[in-house]
């Protein structure tokens, strides 16, 4: 009974994973959108019916391999190590790329106090590796510094896409909407893939949605129904809020600002209220970045310590953190920062976007397609396995489409940065085998 009340609920669940998914991803999506209109939100229709299906799959891979590892732990089940070091390597770059995409999107909120950093694409550098310095600093004092301020910092997101989602109907005009709708005149289709990759972006850490299954009360049917729940919620806020910002802010104006949703409140109201949402999104930003920051150093460590990364990875401080580690993220983020330097920040936040959306799916349709695996190793019942094999092949074919409407750029440098993965496996299982012939 007492074990019963320590256990968490349906709505705590579903609470958890919706700040886990809603991060920081959405802030500069509705300028990013706006770059081809009001017709690209139609990607949101399949992005929602994709993502329900993703969080499904993920929430029975979790319930049923209860093996460390997460993502990697799940690809193994059916790919072999191989893949467990592949998914572990994807998950990292992806991460890494994400933390520079969550820096500038930052930096494009600071505009508004800081004008400087318009100036120029170098001021904009500055400004985004400043930031990416600062939170690795703070993640140098460890877990219980980051897990605090995140799970703070996550409201400065939530509230303003959750406020406007509900109450800026009532600035909603129909007019400034239908002439943003399709101002450059693309087809459907086009309008949908130029959007997928966005859309799908701002519900990247949907893999969380397999959460220790231990720690939920009747978790056969609170996870899968948590995952669901807190997916429709992200949702339909993530398509109300950018809706209504389309008939709020003008087509043109939306598309080149580089702080949407403090137009949007200014706008509404005056700036003052603008520049309070501001400060909401910056706070909001820089803890997300300091969660994703502390995650992909948690994953390269657990890498380490298993022989999959350089043992420099698992090297920690007095505080418990991967402190070499995370300089050598560091520096692969300055470097990505410098690669990708654009005329302006929405310009490259659109790039740093398309690229972690391919290579994310990588490790997912590696984990989604050893579902059915999972589910035989687990004895389900026949129904339960139809089910979810039904909806997990939706899901990888959903993310197979994800992948290929990032464009032919993201495809190109995603795939030579996964071939460089089996590269550094070679060595590794080189090393394996050299260990087993000694042994033996």
């Amino acid at each position: 009974m007492s074990e019963s009340k320590n256990k968490m609920g349906l709505m705590g669940l579903t609470t958890i994973v919706t700040v886990n998914m809603m991060g920081s991803g959405i802030i500069l999506l509705p300028s990013s959108l706006a770059a081809t209109g009001g017709i690209a939100l139609l990607a949101w229709g399949i992005t929602a019916v994709g993502a329900l299906c993703i969080a499904y799959a993920f929430s029975k891979c979790g319930m049923y391999c209860t093996e460390d590892g997460g993502m990697s732990a799940y690809a193994q089940k059916a790919h072999g190590k191989s893949s467990f070091f592949i998914a572990s390597y994807t998950y990292y770059v992806c991460l890494v790329i994400s933390a520079v995409a969550i820096s500038v999107s930052t930096v494009g909120y600071l505009e508004t106090f800081i004008p400087w950093l318009k100036t120029s694409p170098i001021h904009n550098f500055v400004g985004v590796i400043t930031i990416l310095s600062l939170t690795l600093l703070a993640n140098m004092r460890g877990p219980k510094i980051t897990g605090g301020i995140s799970s703070v910092t996550v409201w400065g997101v939530i509230i303003p896409v959750l406020g406007v989602s509900i109450i800026g109907w009532y600035w909603f005009d129909p007019k400034v909407f239908a002439e943003g709708w399709n101002p450059h005149d693309v087809g459907p289709m086009t309008a949908m893939s130029s959007g997928i990759a966005l859309t799908l972006w701002a519900f990247l850490g949907i893999e969380s949605a397999g959460v220790n299954s231990g720690a939920v009360e009747n978790p056969k049917r609170n996870v899968p129904l948590a995952c669901m729940l807190a997916t429709v919620f992200s949702a339909i806020t993530y398509i109300a809020s950018t809706t209504v910002i389309q008939g709020i802010v003008p087509n043109a104006e939306l598309a080149k600002s580089d702080a949407p949703f403090g137009l949007v409140f200014s706008m509404m109201f005056d700036s003052t209220i603008g520049n309070i949402i501001t400060v909401m999104a910056i706070i909001a930003s820089v803890g997300s970045l300091l969660g994703w920051q502390f995650t992909n150093a948690q994953v390269s460590k657990a890498a380490a310590e298993i022989n999959l990364f350089p043992k420099i990875f698992s090297e920690v401080n007095k505080y418990d953190a991967p402190i070499k580690g995370m300089l050598i993220m560091l520096a692969l983020e300055i470097g990505l920062a410098v690669m990708t330097i654009s005329p302006t920040l929405l310009k490259q936040f659109n790039v740093l976007v398309d690229l972690a959306v391919f290579i994310n799916m990588i490790p997912y349709i590696l984990s989604l397609t050893a579902l059915g695996v999972i589910l035989r190793d687990s004895h389900v019942p026949d129904k339960e396995y139809k089910v979810s094999i039904a909806v997990g092949a939706v899901a990888v074919v959903y993310s197979i489409y994800g992948a290929y409407a990032t464009g032919a750029d993201s495809v190109y440098y995603g795939t030579v940065i996964m071939l460089f993965g089996y590269f550094f496996y070679g060595f590794i299982a080189s090393r394996d085998a050299a260990n087993a012939t000694g042994r033996s």
